[in-house]
C-alpha cells in the first residue's frame, strides 16, 4: 500500500514538471512567433483612406453603428501603442507577414465619395472587404477595385453607390462572396448578369437585390455557379422564365427573387435531399400548381410565395414541412379549400394565408402553434365565430381576420392577448355591443381596425380609462353617434377612420389638437357633421396626406388642409363662398374633389400650377362661373377633369392639348361657347369626352391625322348646336370603338395613390357619366371598360347617316335622335353586333328599316319614331320585344307591332312588350348574358346603371396600408 502511494506521488510530480516545461516552452515559442507589424505603407494608406471621409452618424442605418476608423491614429514619436494598424478596429492582418488582408468597416458612419485614386486600392493583399451600410454619396464603384485580385469576399451593400457595376468587379475571379444589394441606383447591364456568372465561377454567395439588372436570368447560372449556397435577386427588374435547374443546385439553401413582377416560372419536382432552407418568390409571376413534392423540403424554414399566380389545390404535403418558422401563401388563386393540412408546423412564428379562397371555420389545429407572433387569414371566406381558444396563442403580436364572413360577437377572451400590437377584424359580419374601453386592457395595441361590421361601439365620455397610444384606428361604420372622448389624449395617431357613422353636429375644437405632429389620414365622410368649432385658417396637421370629409352637411367656407396633403375631398356638402386661393399651396395634391357643393366665383387661376401633381380635378355641380383656367400649361399628370354642372363660359382652353395623361374630360351643362375641339384628338389617352348641353356650334369637320381620338370610347356631344354632316371620317379612324373586349368586368378609373414613409396608398377613383333626354338623367356610377357609346342627339346635323358608322363594331349605344338627318337607315348598322341601344327618332329618315337589323340579338332598345320611314317592320327576335311607340310618327310603316297590315295580309296582334320603351336615358344599360336562342327571345341582363341621389365619389379599398421600410418588413419576409 505504501509503495503504491509513493509511486502515485512520483507520477504526479513528473506530471507537474512536464507541465512547467511545456509552459516555458510555449512561452518561448509564443515570443518567437509574435505577430508581425503592418507595413508602414499600408498603415499610411489606411490613414489616407480614413481622411477622405466625414464621420456622420446618419450615414449608417444600423442602430449599433459606430465610427470604427475613430481608433485609427498616426504614429507619434515615443508612442508605440496605436501605431500598428493590425490593432485598429475593423482591420485584419496576416499573422506572419503583417499585410492587411481584411477591412471590416460595415456600419462605420462613413460619408463621402470614393474614386479610383483612393489609397484603398493599394492594399493589394486584401481578401475580405466590407464597406456595407455607409454613404458613398452615389459615387460609382471605381474600376480600380479590380486591382484587389486576391479578394474572396466583397460587401458593398446599402452604401449609396451609383451607375454601372464596372468590369473591375467581374475581374475578381477568386470571389466567393459578393453582396452589392440595396443599391437601387446601381446597374448591372453592360456588362450584365450573364457576364458576371461567366467570370465569377467560384461564388457561393451572390446578393444583388435592388440592383437594376433588367434582363433574364441566364440558364448558365446553375452550371457556372455550381457551388452557390445563397442567391438574392430581389427587385432587380428581372423578366423571362426562371431557370428550373437553379432549384436543383446541390448546395443552394437560400433563394430570393421577390418583387420581379415580370419574372415567370414554375416550381419543379423536388428531391428528398434538396437543401433549401429559404424560398422567397413573393410578387413574381410564378404560376402553375404547387407540386406535391414540395413536402420533401424538410429543411425549409422560410417559404413565401405570396402575390404570385399559383392555382390548383394547396397540397396536403405541406403538413410535412415541420421546420417552417415563416409561411406566406397569400394572394394566389388557389382552389377553394380548407386548412386541413395545417397543424403540424408548430415552430411557425409567421403565418399569412390571406386571400387564398379558404372556406369553413378557423381551424382548431392552429391552437398548437403557440410560437405564432403574426397570424393573417384576411380576405377569405371563413365563417363562424371567432374562436375563444385564440387566447392560447399568447405570443401573438398581430392578428388579421379582416374581410371574411365571421359573425357573432367579439369574444371577451380576445382581450387577454396582452401582447397584441395589431388587431384587424374589419369587413366581417360581427355584431353586438362593444365597449371601447375594453381594448384598454391590451396595453401594447397600436393598430385596431373594427370598421364595416354590424357592431355598435359604446364610447363613454370619460377619460379615466387609460387607452394605448394608437397609430392606426379604424372605427368606420360602427354606429358611433359622437366623437370618442378618449381621442383627445391620442397624440400618436397616423390613420383615423370614423367614416360611415352617425356622428352629428360640429366637429369639436379639440380635434384640431389631436395628434398634430403625426396624423396622416383622417376619414370623417358619410356622417351628419354640420360644421367646425373654431377651425384654424389652415388645418394644423403637419403630416396630413388624406382628408376625407365628403357626404356630410358641412357649411361655411372651405377649410384649407396643410401643404402636405395628397387627397382632399369635401364632395356632397353645403360649403359656400369662393374656392380659396390658398388651396394652390397644396403642391403635392393628387386628388381634389369639391363637387356637389355651393361654391361660387371663379375657378382659381393658380390651379394651373398644380397640373404637374394633380391626377383628379372634380369641381362638378357648383355655381362656378367665368372661364376655365388654362389647365395643363405646365407638364401635367391630370387624368380626370370634371367641371360639369356649373355656369362656365368662354372657350375650352387650348392648353388642355398638353394634358397628355388625360383619360376623362367632362364639361357638360355649362355655357361654353366654342366649336368642336378637334385639337383634343392628339391626346393619346383620352377615352371619355362629354360636352353635352353647352353652346357649342359649327361643323365637326374631318380629322387632320389618322390617329386622332385613337382611344376614345365614349363621346357625348348632345344638346348643342353642331351642324353639317355627321363626322364620317372620324368614324373610320376611331379604332378603340372597333374592338370587342369583355373578357372580365373592370371599370374605368384613375389611381390617385401615392407612397409616403411607412405606407403605400392605393386610392382608385372611378369615373362616372350621365345620359340625358327629355329632362331625365341617369348616372352611370361606374363605367365598364368595354362600354362604347356615341351620343350626337339634339343638334342640327343633316345629310345621310354614313355607312362608315358600321365600322365601329364594338359600339353598344348609338343616339342620333332629334337632328335633321335624311336618307335611308344604312344596312351597315347590322355590323354592330354588340349594339344594345339605337335611337334614330326625331329625324327625316326615309325608306324601309333594313331587315338585316333583326340579327342584332343584343338590341334591347330601339326607337325610330317620328321619321318618314315606310314598308314592313322587321319581324322576330329582338324586334318582337319593341313597343308601338318605337315606330310612332311613320305613317308608311306597317306590320307588327302596328295594327296596320302590309298589303292584303291580316293585321297581326300586337306583341306584348317586355321592355317599357321611353327615352334613350330611360334605358338601363346591360351586360346581356344571352341573346336569341331556340326561337325564344331572352333578355337576361345584369344592370349597372343606378339612379343616384347621393354620389360617393371616392371608392376606397382600405386594407391595411402596405408598410414600408422596417415596418413593412415586419409584415413580410426578412430578406
Amino acid at each position: 500500500m505504501c509503495l503504491f502511494i509513493f509511486m502515485r506521488f512520483l507520477l504526479l510530480l513528473s506530471s507537474f514538471y512536464l507541465m512547467v516545461a511545456n509552459s516555458n516552452s510555449n512561452s518561448t515559442s509564443s515570443s518567437s512567433m509574435q505577430q508581425t507589424l503592418c507595413p508602414d505603407s499600408e498603415r499610411s494608406a489606411l490613414l489616407q483612406f480614413k481622411q477622405s471621409f466625414l464621420i456622420d452618424k446618419y450615414a449608417s442605418v444600423d442602430p449599433s453603428a459606430y465610427p470604427k476608423v475613430a481608433t485609427w491614429k498616426a504614429h507619434k514619436e515615443g508612442e508605440g501603442e496605436g501605431s500598428d494598424c493590425c490593432s485598429w478596429d475593423g482591420v485584419e492582418c496576416d499573422w506572419e507577414t503583417g499585410h492587411v488582408i481584411g477591412l471590416h468597416l460595415a456600419s462605420s458612419c462613413l460619408k463621402g465619395s470614393i474614386n479610383s485614386s483612393s489609397t484603398l486600392f493599394s492594399l493589394v493583399h486584401l481578401r475580405r472587404l466590407d464597406l456595407s451600410d455607409n454613404n458613398f454619396s452615389y459615387s460609382e464603384i471605381p474600376i480600380s477595385v479590380g486591382q484587389l485580385s486576391r479578394l474572396r469576399s466583397l460587401n458593398l451593400s446599402g452604401s449609396h453607390f451609383f451607375g454601372q457595376i464596372p468590369l473591375g468587379v467581374l475581374a475578381l475571379s477568386k470571389l466567393v462572396f459578393l453582396d452589392l444589394s440595396a443599391n437601387p441606383m446601381l446597374r448591372l447591364q453592360k456588362p450584365g448578369l450573364r457576364d458576371l456568372v461567366q467570370n465569377l465561377t467560384h461564388l457561393k454567395t451572390l446578393h444583388l437585390s435592388q440592383v437594376n439588372i433588367s434582363s433574364s436570368i441566364p440558364h448558365a447560372l446553375a452550371a457556372n455557379l455550381y457551388s452557390l449556397t445563397s442567391l438574392f435577386l430581389r427587385e432587380c427588374g428581372l423578366h423571362g422564365e426562371f431557370p428550373r435547374n437553379i432549384f436543383q443546385l446541390p448546395s443552394l439553401k437560400y433563394l430570393s427573387v421577390r418583387y420581379n413582377i415580370d419574372l415567370i416560372g414554375y416550381l419543379p419536382e423536388f428531391e428528398e435531399a434538396n437543401p433549401l432552407k429559404m424560398l422567397y418568390l413573393r410578387g413574381t409571376s410564378f404560376s402553375g400548381q404547387l407540386p406535391t413534392s414540395i413536402g420533401r423540403l424538410g429543411s425549409l424554414t422560410d417559404l413565401d410565395i405570396s402575390s404570385c399566380n399559383f392555382t390548383g389545390k394547396i397540397p396536403p404535403s405541406l403538413a410535412n414541412l415541420t421546420s417552417l418558422t415563416w409561411l406566406s401563401l397569400s394572394r394566389n388563386d388557389f382552389s377553394v379549400g380548407t386548412l386541413s393540412w395545417l397543424g403540424q408546423q408548430t415552430k411557425l412564428t409567421f403565418l399569412d394565408l390571406g386571400h387564398i379562397n379558404l372556406k369553413g371555420e378557423i381551424p382548431a389545429s392552429l391552437v398548437n402553434m403557440s410560437q405564432l407572433t403574426i397570424l393573417a387569414l384576411d380576405k377569405n371566406q371563413l365563417g363562424g365565430q371567432i374562436p375563444s381558444w385564440l387566447t392560447n396563442l399568447t405570443q401573438l403580436t398581430e392578428l388579421n381576420l379582416a374581410i371574411n364572413k365571421l359573425e357573432g360577437s367579439i369574444p371577451s377572451s380576445l382581450f387577454e392577448l396582452v401582447n397584441l400590437e395589431s388587431l384587424n377584424l374589419a369587413f366581417n359580419y360581427l355584431n353586438g355591443t362593444v365597449e371601447l374601453h375594453a381594448f384598454s386592457k391590451i396595453k401594447n395595441l397600436i393598430d385596431l381596425q373594427l370598421s364595416s361590421n354590424e357592431l355598435s361601439l359604446l364610447s363613454y365620455n370619460s377619460t379615466n380609462a387609460t387607452f394605448p397610444k394608437f397609430t392606426l384606428l379604424g372605427l368606420g361604420k360602427c354606429n358611433l353617434r359622437e366623437f370618442p372622448d378618449f381621442l383627445q389624449n391620442q397624440d400618436e395617431l397616423e390613420l383615423l377612420f370614423l367614416d360611415r357613422n352617425k356622428i352629428r353636429g360640429p366637429i369639436p375644437k379639440w380635434v384640431w389638437n389631436m395628434s398634430v405632429e403625426t396624423l396622416e389620414a383622417l376619414y370623417l365622410d358619410q356622417n351628419r357633421l354640420t360644421g367646425f368649432d373654431q377651425p384654424p385658417a389652415i388645418l394644423p396637421w403637419s403630416r396630413m396626406h388624406i382628408l376625407e370629409l365628403s357626404s356630410n352637411m358641412l357649411q361655411g367656407s372651405l377649410p384649407v388642409p396643410p401643404p402636405s396633403t395628397y387627397m382632399y375631398s369635401v364632395s356632397e356638402n353645403e360649403f359656400t363662398g369662393e374656392i380659396p386661393v390658398l388651396i394652390c399651396n397644396l403642391t403635392s395634391l393628387k386628388s381634389l374633389a369639391l363637387s356637389y357643393n355651393n361654391f361660387n366665383g371663379r375657378i382659381p387661376q393658380c390651379l394651373t400650377s398644380l397640373s404637374s401633381s394633380l391626377s383628379i380635378l372634380d369641381l362638378k355641380h357648383n355655381n362656378l362661373h367665368g372661364t376655365i383656367p388654362p389647365l395643363c400649361s405646365n407638364p401635367s399628370n391630370l387624368r380626370m377633369i370634371d367641371l360639369s354642372g356649373n355656369k362656365l363660359q368662354g372657350q375650352i382652353p387650348r392648353s388642355l392639348a398638353n394634358c397628355t395623361m388625360l383619360e376623362h374630360l367632362v364639361l357638360e351643362n355649362n355655357l361654353i361657347n366654342d366649336t368642336f375641339p378637334s385639337w383634343l384628338g392628339s391626346l393619346p389617352m383620352l377615352q371619355v369626352l362629354i360636352l353635352r348641353s353647352n353652346l357649342l356650334h359649327g361643323a365637326i369637320g374631318s380629322p387632320r391625322a389618322d390617329f386622332e381620338f385613337s382611344k376614345l370610347r365614349i363621346i357625348d356631344l348632345s344638346n348643342n348646336g353642331f351642324t353639317g354632316d355627321l363626322p364620317s371620317e372620324y368614324f373610320r379612324i376611331w379604332d378603340a370603338m372597333d374592338v370587342v373586349v369583355a373578357d372580365h368586368l373592370t371599370y374605368m378609373q384613375a389611381d390617385a395613390g401615392f407612397d409616403v414613409p411607412h405606407y403605400t396608398w392605393s386610392i382608385p377613383y372611378e369615373y362616372s357619366i350621365t345620359m340625358s333626354s327629355k329632362g331625365t338623367t341617369r348616372k352611370y356610377e361606374k363605367i365598364p371598360d368595354f362600354l362604347i357609346v356615341i351620343d350626337l342627339s339634339s343638334n342640327k346635323f343633316y345629310g345621310e347617316i354614313p355607312e362608315s358608322i358600321g365600322d365601329l363594331k364594338g359600339l353598344q349605344g348609338l343616339n342620333l335622335s332629334n337632328n335633321a338627318l335624311t336618307g335611308p337607315i344604312p344596312t351597315s348598322l347590322a355590323n354592330l353586333t354588340q349594339l344594345e341601344a339605337l335611337d334614330l327618332s326625331q329625324n327625316k329618315l326615309s325608306r324601309e328599316i333594313p331587315q338585316q337589323l333583326v340579327e342584332l340579338t343584343f338590341l334591347a332598345f330601339f326607337n325610330v319614331s317620328h321619321n318618314n320611314l315606310s314598308g314592313l317592320i322587321p319581324q322576330g327576335k329582338q324586334f318582337a320585344t319593341f313597343p308601338i311607340t318605337a315606330f310612332d310618327g311613320n305613317p308608311g310603316l306597317c306590320g307588327s307591332p302596328l295594327s296596320k297590315a302590309c298589303g292584303n295580309s291580316e293585321p297581326p296582334s300586337p306583341a306584348p312588350s317586355t321592355v317599357e320603351q321611353g327615352s334613350w336615358s330611360e334605358f338601363d344599360w346591360r351586360i346581356v348574358l344571352m341573346g336569341y336562342g331556340s326561337g325564344l327571345v331572352i333578355g337576361v341582363s345584369s344592370g349597372y346603371i343606378l339612379t343616384i341621389w347621393k354620389h360617393e365619389w371616392f371608392v376606397r379599398t382600405f386594407e391595411k396600408p402596405r408598410r414600408k421600410g422596417t415596418r413593412i418588413e415586419r409584415m413580410g419576409p426578412r430578406s
